[in-house]
């Protein structure tokens, strides 16, 4: 505390150093909340492999789009991750750049890193608080908080995700399900009739490049 109460303006150097420390711990934070989400998706994993046993095909199809939610989220995380990391390289090139101007500059980079990650709900106060202290510093412009302007947008995202359902079904089902259309569709097949059925697609693909090959020799 400073004379008259007062708190003594910090140096660039504290600044920054109290920034990236604070970044750090907004780090370990998204690593905590990518542990939950995985612990979350493999109990998810393991309710759709007892579902498919059991044939219950209107469940599979549900734990499957739950799983796919999971691994955007994770990816959306890990995206943020970077994003905070290339703030922490830009606060030092801002030291660097402090010490021959005499003045911290303005970086666009650091503002459109800052806008991004003030939308994600695990950090978001955090960046909000950092932002306000940047701009008063003179880093970045004063931002509008935009973090609901994307919306609009989940719709479209989970149109989207309806693609990858069949994917995590045949991984999690080892091919019983998600390879032939929508499991809707399809009965769920008796696992010998399964394995009968990937046996035979197996061969009919050997088949088509072997007669792809004797075109090929003919020609």
């Amino acid at each position: 505390m400073g004379l008259f109460g007062k708190e003594p303006e910090k140096s660039p150097r504290e600044q920054v150093r109290e920034w990236r420390t604070k970044l750090r711990r907004e780090t370990r934070t998204l690593d905590k909340q990518i542990r939950s989400i995985q612990g979350e998706e493999a109990k998810v994993k393991k309710s759709l492999k007892d579902a498919a046993k059991k044939g219950q095909k209107d469940v599979c199809n549900i734990l499957a789009k739950e799983m796919v939610r999971s691994r955007k989220a994770v990816n959306k995380i890990y995206a943020s991750k970077a994003q905070i990391n290339s703030v922490m390289m830009q606060m030092q090139n801002q030291l660097a750049t402090q010490r021959m101007a005499g003045a911290m500059a303005k970086s666009t980079e650091v503002m459109q890193s800052m806008n991004q990650l003030m939308r994600v709900p695990e950090i978001a106060a955090v960046m909000r608080e950092l932002s306000k202290e940047m701009t008063k510093a003179g880093i970045i412009e004063e931002m509008m908080d935009d973090a609901f302007e994307s919306a609009l947008g989940d719709e479209d995202e989970e149109e989207a995700a309806e693609a990858e359902v069949d994917k995590i079904l045949f991984e999690v089902t080892n091919g019983i399900l998600g390879q032939a259309g929508p499991v809707e569709d399809n009965p769920l097949p008796a696992p010998a009739a399964a394995a009968a059925a990937a046996t035979a697609a197996s061969d009919e693909e050997e088949d088509d490049e072997m007669r792809a090959r004797l075109e090929a020799l003919r020609s």
